[in-house]
């Protein structure tokens, strides 16, 4: 597969865990402990995602 490129937003929420969305795939949401989970962790979702949507043929999200 072909690497992409997707924004995501990072938040922290009050304890402290990192939530990490993808805006462009609505219900991609992920969480870690520190940022860089967080951000691994998105990757994965994203990445599982995409391969739903390509599973029932809905849009992929970002193309980039």
């Amino acid at each position: 597969m072909k690497p992409m490129k997707a924004a995501i937003e990072l938040d922290r929420d009050e304890d402290g865990v990192w939530i990490a969305e993808c805006p462009s795939i609505p219900g991609c949401v992920s969480q870690g402990g520190t940022r860089d989970e967080a951000l691994a962790n998105i990757q994965e979702a994203i990445a599982a995602c995409v391969e739903v949507r390509v599973e029932r043929r809905f849009p992929s999200g970002p193309r980039v």
